[in-house]
């Protein structure tokens, strides 16, 4: 890695579309400030961000590290950080970050940063890719000059790295997810993060057309209120489960989000494992917030048209504060069964930006569009 003649170093942050373009807008907008103050000696940091499917049609680290060095060596950049929102996997083992200090270049997956405080946790872990490979370089017992290793670029120290193979650059430096179910779940909840499934709520507007309707229907239906009065909690809990799960399920199997991979290796199948748990955990995100946000509605409404004389009547049950929560908690389980119907009618788009393959397609997509073009 070489500094520019003027003094200054050009980091290139080259990012996927969607969520790493966005976390490398926000901190390209205080990075050339922390780096200079981080690297001392007067340093000066000059950031670019470039938004570009650089992951499209594969999911190799070696290949993607080939394309973001055809990348550079076309630009007058110092260093590359390339952000990708894909779990990227070498060896058998979840990738954290890739570095190739020669070239100045290095590969971050982002799900492997976790799912809380994902900006401040990417911004650190490009601090100090940046760094380590923007040092002054020292010389080996061969006499070859190289830089020395960064600092361990994630926050919560992953595995120590792995010598590449000998198809692999030498001075690749490859970090890892810690092994266990703590970096599965790591992972995962840096994948569903990086989904965004509050972004399914509005793209449900049908589905939650039909629920509201089912909802605002049941809550004056005198047969439903003797139903929630006579109803345990341990049922109301399972009506509520079944309801969430069918509506899951259902926009799962409707939108096609079940990822298959045509690839046999274990590598490919645990990318598949990974990608069905993300696209479950984020669909089931979106909905239980459906399911909340019905359950809100539903009791303001029954506050504003029930009458406690009529439903003494009909239930031989008091209207009290008890008698309208457990009303709008089973009419929230009803409306969701009648929302997944609904769900049937909304553009398979929407539901399909919460999957990490149909976005991937949408990557292939735009390069093969941007090619022709």
């Amino acid at each position: 890695m070489q500094v520019s003649s003027e003094g200054v170093t050009v980091v290139a942050l080259l990012a996927d579309p969607d969520a790493p373009t966005e976390i490398a807008q926000g901190m390209a907008r205080t990075l050339s400030a922390r780096l200079a103050d981080r690297s001392g000696q007067g340093r000066r940091f000059e950031v670019e961000v470039v938004s570009e499917p650089f992951t499209a049609g594969t999911e190799e680290p070696s290949t993607l590290m080939r394309r973001i060095m055809d990348r550079g060596s076309a630009e007058n950049w110092d260093v590359v950080v390339a952000l990708t929102d894909l779990p990227l996997h070498a060896h058998g083992r979840r990738l954290a970050v890739r570095l190739n200090h020669r070239h100045g270049l290095a590969l971050l997956s982002l799900p492997s940063l976790g799912g809380l405080r994902l900006q401040t946790r990417a911004r650190r872990a490009v601090e100090e890719a940046v760094l380590g490979m923007a040092r002054p370089r020292t010389t080996g017992a061969e006499g070859t000059s190289r830089s020395q290793p960064p600092p361990d670029p994630s926050p919560d120290r992953p595995a120590p790295s792995r010598p590449g193979h000998k198809d692999e650059e030498e001075t690749d430096d490859l970090r890892y997810v810690a092994g266990g179910p703590r970096g599965y779940l790591r992972v995962l909840a840096g994948m569903v993060r990086a989904n965004r499934p509050w972004r399914l709520v509005p793209g449900l507007s049908k589905a939650l057309a039909a629920a509201l309707a089912t909802g605002a229907v049941a809550t004056v239906n005198s047969t439903v209120w003797s139903l929630a009065a006579s109803l345990s909690t341990p049922r109301l809990v399972i009506a509520a489960v079944g309801s969430v799960a069918i509506m899951i399920g259902w926009l799962i199997i409707d939108a096609e989000l079940w990822h298959r991979s045509a690839d046999s290796s274990p590598e490919a199948r645990q990318r598949a494992r990974l990608y069905n748990a993300s696209t479950v955990a984020t669909v089931g995100i979106g909905v239980l917030v459906c399911y909340l946000g019905l359950m809100v509605i539903n009791w303001l409404w029954a506050l504003f048209i029930l009458n406690d004389q009529v439903f003494a009547s009909m239930t031989r049950t008091p209207l009290h504060a008890e008698q309208y929560l457990t009303l709008a908690w089973f009419v929230a389980s009803v409306a969701t069964v009648g929302g997944a119907l609904g769900s049937g009618l909304e553009s398979d788009e929407a539901i399909r930006a919460a999957a990490y393959s149909k976005r991937e397609q949408e990557r292939r997509r735009k390069l093969q569009n941007d090619h022709d073009d």
